[in-house]
């Protein structure tokens, strides 16, 4: 909480350019690297204009009223003569009230067109993906720094200009599952585990019509897992019922716990679910699942400006892209775990077990 006060008051400073030149330079290339604070950094201004476009009102509200007082009404109350010197009389005798109305009304036009242009983007879905750079810090502490030094495989020679999500295995042997959108359009693939050892992935399956893509570890540095703790569950999800997610919205696995809000998603998407867990870019590819450890779906997007309005990709269409995979695609078929050994413990339980099984997924473009 007082992070995000300072994080406000340094917005306020550097609206108000109150901010030294380093710590300039250092905020605006904060805001080039973590798209949340550039969103608060815009948020924040269009609310300091909303208020500034408010003083303006009052005050031409202010200046009509004067001006009202001074219009001539019995000149206006005379019965309206086609005559053009008429209307110029009018327009002599009253023109700067006329032109006091007239920004009034031109300005109340610009500001609900603008409500309405804002409105608009309600509603609007966003990619939970991530973008990743390793980023400087300065002497006013306004910049973190996503750690990169664990990723001893990084492709040599690629513009260092990446993106991310999470993924999660299927199978103990180095198959996981992600969206498409985090590895769309990927030059190379990396994953890091929950211990920051990195492994090189290549994308050997896509689903663009569920938005999930199949990876395959290929380093060989990799050892198989042990046997998966989740299983798949094939029947559906009431609302209500308890869920959570474990991603990477940032360099260490976050956990996020909620709700089923709705059996549908977004402009009422039976693929999915909206899930009251709040997101943040990152958690696309996270694994979801029931209280009991069952995985029921895997986090895709959320709805820009509403708040816990997240998007999961129903367990079933996750068991058909599985499905449509020939058996000699992939050398081997990949069969989910029918197994659930998460059953029955406690929620901390339940996160320590998965936590070797959901791995930040590093895409170089």
């Amino acid at each position: 909480m007082r992070n995000e006060i300072e994080l406000e008051g340094i917005i306020e400073d550097y609206l108000n350019g109150k901010l030294s030149e380093a710590e300039r330079t250092a905020f605006e290339q904060l805001r080039k690297n973590d798209p949340m604070v550039d969103h608060k950094v815009v948020a924040h201004k269009v609310f300091l204009e909303s208020l500034g476009d408010y003083a303006q009102v009052l005050d031409l509200k202010a200046k009509m009223d004067r001006a009202h007082a001074q219009i001539d009404v019995e000149t206006l109350s005379e019965e309206l003569r086609p005559h053009p010197s008429y209307i110029i009389n009018i327009w002599r005798k009253n023109k700067a009230a006329i032109a006091v109305a007239a920004s009034f009304i031109l300005l109340t036009i610009v500001t609900v067109y603008s409500i309405q242009q804002n409105t608009k983007q309600i509603g609007n879905v966003e990619l939970v993906s991530r973008e990743l750079a390793k980023i400087k810090s300065s002497q006013s502490s306004l910049i973190r720094i996503m750690n990169s030094k664990n990723a001893p495989n990084a492709p040599k020679n690629v513009k260092p200009a990446n993106f991310g999500g999470t993924g999660f295995a299927l199978t103990a042997n180095g198959y996981l599952l992600t969206n498409l959108h985090v590895v769309d359009g990927a030059d190379s693939v990396y994953v890091q585990d929950n211990k920051g050892d990195s492994f090189k992935a290549k994308v050997v399956r896509t689903d663009s019509q569920y938005d999930l893509a199949i990876l395959k570890i290929t380093d060989k540095s990799f050892s198989p897992l042990s046997n998966l703790p989740y299983r798949l569950k094939q029947s559906g999800i009431g609302m209500g019922e308890i869920v959570y997610t474990l991603g990477f919205p940032k360099d260490d696995a976050v956990f996020g716990e909620g709700y089923v809000s709705s059996r549908s998603g977004y402009n009422g998407d039976t693929t999915q679910y909206q899930v009251s867990i709040p997101v943040n870019p990152g958690n696309s590819g996270g694994p979801l699942l029931d209280h009991q450890g069952n995985i029921i779906g895997v986090i895709s997007a959320k709805e820009k400006q509403v708040d816990g309005a997240t998007f999961a990709v129903k367990s079933k269409y996750i068991q058909e892209a599985l499905n449509s995979i020939p058996n000699d695609s992939l050398g081997k078929k990949v069969a989910f775990n029918k197994r659930n050994s998460l059953q029955g413990l406690s929620r901390n339980k339940q996160v320590e077990k998965i936590q070797d099984y959901v791995f930040m997924i590093k895409v170089y473009k």
